[in-house]
């Protein structure tokens, strides 16, 4: 099979002979440092610096605010500090080559910085916008700029061909294929970029996925899930190639990964293939209402491995997708959105229960979130008075029951206030006993006659032993 020539082989060459970096490694080594010329060249370059970081600086402030698109505005201010560099380090080196006519190091030097520069602001800029905002650090972005700059570093002194030189000596074998390190880490980072290009793909079709009213939302959902596979799968297929791995060395990962869920991943599959199964036969969508093992709360977000319910105090649990398809789950709105609610009040037994049924009746048939025609019951004669019932559906039980349950009872107690209607409240019957009767004389006076009843039986017990 004939080797793929790596497209990472063709830009490094491609750099090397647009910028001839040993020539000018070379030229800024041996005179720069030793002619007056040299640091004539330094003070001009430092002059263009501060002058292009003038400029970008009133540009950034005064004219760009008046772009509209927040992603062009983002990329424009990364680059505009490089590309004024670049603007008058170029201006800069025309000027000297025709004035001067001597070889421009520093100059050269500033351009190709400029060039580095530019390329790496919009790198970062174009990851910050399409990596997710839940990825996105200032922390990576500086140590990615690092790293990009140390290998510029390193291309411009020429010691890059040393280290992959070595790279190169380090071979790996994989089946019956062989590998170097230099290759694998390339590959590494053009499957990396390719991931994050499929992403941001797969993103924003999934928004558009998402908004297509047509399809049912669990519909919607699933095929953004298998969109996104795909999407990540065809990005290592382009990849590879890019790199010269043959595609057949894909084989020696997929045993390994049989294996793997034969062992450790097995749950984790089991948690994928289960959020296929509950998306596909719609038995839990956004917005329904669970209960699974004793935890109540709506379902928010449905991902590959697990079900964020949130209750509605405010915790959050993540339940395994596998849960939904072993276990007993409630859902209170698999059939329909509305839950029902009822509030238990009591009345004196002297209120006219007629009048009290039809308060509670349209005092809960006054919130807008209850659904029409709530029902008002006598469910029983307490102790303390009549026991009466209203049930009402509420239509968006997500948005909780605590502020509808007291404004329904609030307009209760004002009604009944209005119309004379008394609750009634626990009473205790205390009874005070006369003067003469008091319980301390009452006990000494029991414990006389015990003390009497006792002596007469005794005496009896004596007579009857002498006779």
């Amino acid at each position: 099979m004939q080797d793929i020539y790596p497209i990472s082989e063709k830009l490094g060459e491609t750099l090397s002979n647009l910028f001839a970096r040993e020539e000018f490694a070379a030229t800024l080594l041996g005179r720069s440092f030793n002619q007056t010329i040299g640091w004539v060249e330094l003070a001009v370059v430092a002059a263009l610096s501060i002058v292009a970081w003038l400029a970008a600086n009133f540009i950034n402030k005064n004219k760009l605010n008046q772009i509209q698109y927040a992603w062009l505005k983002h990329l424009l201010t990364r680059a505009m500090l490089p590309f004024m560099l670049l603007l008058f380090g170029s201006a800069g080196l025309v000027a000297w080559w025709a004035s001067v006519g001597a070889d421009a190091v520093w100059l050269r030097l500033l351009v190709f910085a400029a060039n580095w520069m530019l390329a790496i602001r919009l790198i970062l800029g174009g990851l910050h916008l399409l990596l997710p905002e839940k990825w996105r650090s200032r922390r990576w972005e500086s140590l990615l700029s690092l790293i990009l700059w140390v290998f510029f570093l390193l291309w411009v002194s020429g010691i890059d061909d040393l280290i992959i030189g070595a790279l190169r000596g380090i071979e790996l074998s994989i089946g019956k294929s062989k590998l170097n390190m230099w290759t694998l880490l390339t590959g590494l980072l053009w499957v990396s970029l390719m991931m994050v290009a499929m992403m941001s793909l797969a993103r924003w079709l999934s928004g558009k996925l998402m908004n297509t009213e047509r399809l049912d939302m669990n519909l919607r959902i699933v095929l953004s899930k298998i969109m996104q596979a795909g999407l990540m799968v065809l990005s290592i297929l382009i990849a590879l190639p890019l790199v010269g791995i043959d595609l057949t060395i894909l084989s020696v990962f997929g045993g390994a990964l049989g294996v793997g869920l034969g062992f450790g991943l097995q749950k984790i599959a089991s948690n994928y293939v289960s959020g296929f199964i509950i998306l596909a036969d719609r038995s839990i969508r956004l917005g329904d209402r669970l209960t699974v093992n004793g935890f109540t709360g709506y379902v928010t977000e449905i991902t590959a491995r697990f079900v964020v319910l949130r209750s509605a105090s405010g915790p959050e649990a993540l339940i395994p997708n596998e849960t939904f398809v072993t276990s007993t789950v409630i859902n209170e709105s698999y059939t329909g959105k509305a839950l029902y609610q009822s509030l238990d009040v009591q009345v004196a037994y002297h209120t006219d229960l007629t009048k009290a049924l039809r308060i509670l009746q349209e005092a809960a048939a006054e919130q807008e979130r209850v659904a029409a025609e709530p029902k008002a019951l006598l469910t029983n004669f307490g102790e303390n008075g009549i026991d009466l019932r209203v049930g009402f559906w509420v239509k968006d039980p997500e948005n909780g029951f605590a502020g509808l349950n007291s404004a329904i009872l609030l307009t209760i107690w004002q009604r009944f206030n209005e119309e004379n209607i008394d609750f009634p409240f626990p009473q205790r019957e205390i009874r005070i006993l006369p003067d003469e009767q008091n319980p301390s004389d009452l006990a000494l006076l029991k414990a006389q006659i015990h003390a009497k009843h006792s002596q007469n039986l005794g005496k009896e017990f004596d007579d009857d032993e002498e006779n």
